[in-house]
């Protein structure tokens, strides 16, 4: 049996014994929008929430548009035109629209690269399109603080325009919930105190800070908060199926339209499982989010419900940028010297995050409920032993080897990572068995 695992900008083939159980899990078939630009136009004149784009931008003299960095496969070369042309039909000057990649702490998209995440080149030549900067204190306006005492600071050029819309892809998200809508701009455009706060103890281990969770959940909450302390914002939500083709899109009052993409993608992104597996065969769901070991850890996360404890997560990632930034290189380091215990000890009573050590907190959870093994061709022997799991060279044999251990030849195969969220369901085995 063979399963094509997303990595890279392609596929990577897996042999399975036919003999094997294999569960494959993904999204069930979606819709695809069959004219792409028509759904965004459509979008943007039929709102939810506020008054269709071409009456806000009559009112505005500026605008900021927020799109996420290389990391997500946001369809912009859609989205994009759309929104500046009907800026510009209503008489907004193009001088006056700014484009703004919300990179967070990430590093930012330049040259080549950011022609390849805006997607077309009528964008690039006829507004300024810029990156964020965390660090840069001056390009931040303090606006005041939470209920949880976060101080907010956001990036001025958002903040100080008439018309703030944030663009982003809905997808489940292992700390936030969800992805897009009020994450773009929390921490997408957030100074590096604001996103450093959100990212300690008190918000990482608290059991609703997770996969699929909004209600209860302090990072979302927290980002809520923000969107109000800004006065209100706009986005454009998109949804795209396993093929990364548009299946949805909206555009509206940043919160409520966001909840409109998560009641969609909810349909499709989690899949019930009546049984928990020994062996769980995961991927970093491809170009771009296995550009990093950083983003690795996603598919790492996403199957822990259906693992059995004790039980192995294999993961195929590209990995072709290493670890993704020194500070996280750091705090992998960190985890190999004091342990899990002493790594997740070391984060209480910080009142400030050390910079993307998060992502090794939300490894260890992975890591706290079974075996984690990873196939890459890439990273250099030194990097490799600071990714904290095991290195294999072969998926196949590394499945068998799993297999022969736990004397179970049931597999779950999960081919686009973290973009389904498999959760385990006892009532589905009940009714498979009543059926």
């Amino acid at each position: 049996m063979r399963i094509d695992m997303n990595y890279g900008r392609g596929t990577m083939p897996v042999e399975l014994d036919d003999t094997w159980r294999v569960t494959v899990i993904r999204k069930p078939e979606m819709p695809a929008a069959p004219d792409p630009v028509g759904a965004t136009v459509a979008a943007v004149a039929n709102p939810v929430g506020c008054a269709p784009l071409a009456e806000l931008a009559k009112k505005a003299g500026t605008a900021c548009i927020l799109i996420c960095d290389i990391t997500r496969p946001v369809p912009n070369g859609t989205v994009l035109p759309v929104l500046l042309r009907t800026l510009l039909d209503a008489g907004m000057s193009a001088k006056n629209i700014r484009v703004l990649v919300a990179t967070g702490l990430h590093r930012p998209n330049e040259g080549a690269e950011l022609a390849e995440l805006v997607g077309d080149s009528w964008v690039m030549e006829t507004v300024r399109v810029e990156n964020h900067f965390a660090r840069n204190d001056a390009d931040h306006v303090f606006l005041g603080k939470t209920t949880r005492g976060t101080v907010v600071r956001l990036d001025r050029r958002f903040v100080e325009a008439d018309l703030r819309i944030a663009t982003g892809l809905v997808e489940p998200h292992f700390m936030a919930g969800f992805s897009g809508g009020r994450k773009v701009i929390t921490p997408g455009v957030a100074h590096a105190e604001t996103i450093t706060t959100l990212h300690t103890a008190p918000f990482m281990e608290h059991p609703n800070a997770a996969n699929l969770v909004l209600e209860g959940n302090p990072l979302h909450e927290e980002q809520l908060e923000v969107v109000k302390l800004l006065g209100g914002a706009y986005a454009v939500n998109t949804v795209i199926d396993e093929f990364r083709r548009l299946s949805f899109v909206n555009f509206g009052e940043i919160a409520q339209s966001h909840l409109k993409a998560v009641d969609f993608i909810n349909r499709y992104a989690v899949v019930h499982v009546p049984e928990r597996f020994s062996t769980v065969l995961s991927s970093s769901a491809g170009y771009p989010l296995d550009r990093t070991y950083y983003q690795t850890v996603k598919g790492m996360v996403s199957p822990i419900d259906i693992l059995k404890p004790g039980g192995d997560i294999i993961m195929v990632s590209e990995i072709s940028e290493g670890f993704g930034s020194k500070e996280y290189l750091a705090a992998q380091k960190e985890l190999i010297e004091k342990g899990e215990d002493g790594f997740i000890e070391g984060l209480f009573g910080k009142s400030h995050a050390a910079v993307d050590e998060w992502q090794t907190e939300y490894q260890i959870k992975a890591m706290r409920v079974g075996r984690i093994q990873l196939y890459t061709k890439a990273l250099t022997p030194e990097e490799r032993a600071l990714t904290g799991v095991e290195i294999i060279s072969s998926v196949e044999e590394a499945v068998r080897q799993s297999v022969a251990r736990h004397k179970d030849t049931r597999i779950a195969v999960v081919p686009e990572g973290p973009y389904v969220v498999p959760l385990y369901r006892a009532e589905a085995a009940e009714a498979a068995v009543a059926e």
